[in-house]
């Protein structure tokens, strides 16, 4: 996998999240991805971020143009240093959620992606990445 751009924003607040949003769009539309592809990327971007805001009070993302296989996607790695998950297979399932939300979060970020990722230590933090390929179906 190359990475063709690179670019790191940190999220410490709300106004972050709209910055971030529209970063990731301008990095989208740069590599002609469908507006349907564009819609799933930064519909799961958002959930993700939104929960480093929430439970980790923020971290920093990392958005990547690349290239692999003669496919252009965009990978973006969401990295914190909250209390980390302690049940990932829990927290993947449908309907599960540990604030009052309706548990969509993460398998509905995972079914919006080509790639989905996820890494979490107790004490430590999370570390997921996402990849949306530019065709990808």
């Amino acid at each position: 996998m190359i990475a063709l751009n690179r670019e790191i924003i940190e999220i410490a607040k709300e106004l972050d999240v709209v910055f971030f949003r529209q970063r990731l769009k301008e990095h989208a539309v740069k590599i002609g991805m469908s507006v349907l592809n564009q819609t799933k990327l930064i519909t799961a971007s958002s959930e993700l971020v939104r929960n480093m805001l929430k439970y980790a009070g923020g971290g920093q993302i990392c958005i990547e143009v690349i290239n692999e296989k003669m496919q252009i996607g965009i990978k973006v790695t969401f990295e914190d240093k909250g209390p980390g998950i302690p049940d990932i297979h829990k927290a993947m399932q449908d309907g599960f959620s540990t604030g009052k939300s309706l548990g969509l979060g993460l398998p509905g970020a995972k079914r919006l992606v080509n790639e989905f990722d996820i890494k979490s230590e107790i004490g430590k933090g999370t570390i997921v990445t996402i990849v949306r390929w530019k065709n990808g179906l």
